[in-house]
């Protein structure tokens, strides 16, 4: 039996390990925390996961929380005029559900479906000397821990990284009380050129059902706000200051809001980043890089736990054709690169929507508002990016699909 260690027990590496248990394969899952830490510990990331990464899970029977989980039925954008009050607004509807579920729910429990199919789960704090004595153990140790000293051993790709910095101040809160939309539920997107974004939708917590609010800033400006936050009721009087200042229409919504939990708030900013997906270690041992390791995408298109699901889903594939031949450094690049072409035009879709918007992204988001045709569209994409670089992403095409609708 093939023995295979995954470092990082999160939406990638437990996914992949539940696959591979479920095909004879022999895994450990290391964790550094324990599924009860996880439960009590704070808010990991504002996931909204779309039906392909879902069904991903589906076929792994990992889909626990269908019945619980409140439904994001649409995608709704709404960008203010000058003058602050609201240029367009339009709302379309997703062909299947998307669903957020937070991961100190989700990770706990896939961490003891994975031990009741077979898995083992270590719980050590890895560093380089574990990942060499893993090496030396396994026929493959693959890396699915974004943070830390061995996610520092894979090297920026200078040639596929557009950005060196990070491009928002981010912030995120998990609300009760948020008023529930009239006609279906979304993500409700406001884009305010110049300053970032702000997006909130549905989701489940520890505590129940719940809405995520999201803001993004350009670092500098005004959303920039969250270095001195001292407590979680201070996070949140901050967001709703934003709210009010910012996007009003949104704040009628969230007069009444609550925290979830004391943890239910989260703050920061990184460098979307992509890594050559193969470290050596000191002995020369190759690792692999998985999911955010390897392509690590801002949130302002909602596709880390997306493009991690897709991505634990690629590699399964390519471990399983790849039958008993060594796992090399070859079939890590390899493996790679059959799941960095699909993430390739996630990366470049999501880094376009960190700058300002070009004058036809602007055109083409207006039409959404008279054209139902080009709304869902646009909302359907996040489930599968690489439509907008059939018709949104590049000028020519844009001005060509408009004219179907003049």
């Amino acid at each position: 039996m093939r023995k295979i260690t995954i470092v990082g027990a999160g939406q990638s590496g437990l996914q992949l390990g539940i696959g591979l248990v479920d095909n004879g394969y022999d895994v450990t899952i290391v964790s550094n925390r324990t599924a009860d830490e996880i439960h009590a510990g704070k808010v990991m990331s504002s996931q909204c996961m779309f039906n392909t990464s879902l069904s991903h899970e589906r076929d792994l029977g990992l889909d626990f929380w269908a019945d619980d989980c409140p439904p994001v039925e649409g995608i709704g954008l709404t960008v203010p005029s000058p003058d602050g009050d609201i240029a367009f607004s339009w709302a379309a509807k997703l062909d299947a559900p998307a669903q957020s579920v937070d991961q100190r729910l989700k990770m706990p429990r896939w961490m003891t479906e994975f031990e009741n199919r077979g898995g083992k789960i270590e719980l050590v704090d890895a560093g380089i000397n574990e990942l060499e004595e893993y090496a030396d153990s396994s026929d493959l140790v693959i890396v699915a821990a974004g943070k830390g000293e061995i996610a520092r051993l894979f090297e920026r790709d200078a040639e596929r990284s557009q950005f060196d910095k990070p491009q928002r101040a981010l912030s995120l809160t998990y609300v009760t009380g948020l008023q529930r939309q009239p006609d279906y539920s979304t993500v409700s997107f406001n884009l305010l050129p110049g300053i970032g974004e702000y997006f909130v939708f549905p989701a489940l917590t520890t505590t129940g059902p719940c809405d995520i609010m999201v803001f993004e800033g350009v670092p500098g400006g005004p959303l920039d706000c969250w270095g001195a936050i001292s407590s979680p009721e201070e996070h949140l009087a901050n967001a709703q200051r934003l709210l009010r200042e910012f996007v009003p229409w949104e704040a009628e919504r969230a007069t009444d809001v609550e925290l979830t939990d004391p943890n239910g708030v989260l703050a920061g900013r990184f460098p979307p980043t992509i890594r050559k997906p193969v470290a050596l270690l000191p002995s020369g041992n190759p690792v692999l890089g998985l999911a955010d390791v390897v392509v690590l995408n801002d949130p302002i298109t909602g596709q880390g736990s997306n493009n991690a699901s897709k991505c634990a889903a690629s590699y399964l594939a390519s471990i399983l054709e790849h039958g008993t031949a060594t796992f090399d450094a070859a079939f890590m690049q390899e493996a790679f690169e059959r799941y960095y072409a699909y993430a390739q035009y996630v990366a470049t879709w999501t880094n376009a929507l960190l700058l300002p918007p070009p004058p036809h992204v602007l055109e083409l988001l207006g039409a959404a508002a008279q054209h139902p045709e080009i709304a869902q569209r646009f909302a359907n994409g996040f489930d599968d990016p690489r439509d907008y670089f059939e018709w949104f992403m590049d000028p020519e095409k844009a001005s060509a699909y408009l004219a179907q609708f003049a």
